[in-house]
């Protein structure tokens, strides 16, 4: 799951995903990057707190936490459609319900917010393309309160069986040369 980055000045960078869902995540987000910067608009990641006026007293970071409590938070399942296999994830309507028992939102429509800030933020992943073609722009919210839309979270051990959604083009190159440093991406 590595890809390589050639800079203007012929730099060349390694990237390695820890998996495929997560190579695809980091190409999508570059190519975004370099089409914004292309067409010269400078290009400057938008705060989710500002872009939907998410209210100061919302510590998303806690709120992941919780939603990942083995015992209070969303279970993680195994889950099919259109034969492919998800594993660690769970439905766009489990987090809505989720948040709507834990008391973290009052209605659903709050709910599409949240999820939607926590989805921005990194703190969810899109799996299977219901769930992607929203998150990149192509429905009404980011993120779907619907049972067919996967999710995930991004530490989980997100994995997908039967996955042919390599749609970008990744060259087969040999790999040489020294790890001038060497540690975890992290997108955020």
């Amino acid at each position: 799951f590595v890809f390589k980055l050639t800079a203007a000045k012929q730099q060349d960078h390694f990237f390695q995903a820890a998996y495929l869902e997560e190579r695809d995540a980091w190409v999508r987000d570059i190519k975004k990057a370099i089409h914004c910067i292309d067409g010269g608009q400078r290009f400057a990641r938008k705060s989710t707190r500002k872009s939907i006026r998410l209210p100061e007293t919302i510590n998303l970071s806690a709120l992941y936490l919780s939603m990942k409590d083995p015992e209070k938070g969303i279970k993680e399942l195994k889950l099919e459609k259109d034969k492919k296999v998800f594993n660690h994830c769970f439905t766009g309507t489990s987090v809505i319900d989720w948040l709507v028992s834990s008391n973290s939102i009052r209605n659903r429509k709050e709910g599409l917010m949240l999820a939607s800030s926590l989805l921005s933020e990194g703190y969810l992943q899109p799996a299977g393309d219901t769930s992607k073609a929203a998150a990149e722009g192509l429905s009404d919210t980011p993120f779907l309160d619907l049972s067919d839309a996967y999710y995930y979270f991004p530490d989980s051990g997100f994995f997908c069986e039967g996955n042919s959604s390599d749609d970008d083009v990744v060259l087969k190159e040999e790999f040489r040369g020294t790890v001038v440093k060497q540690g975890c991406l992290l997108k955020q």
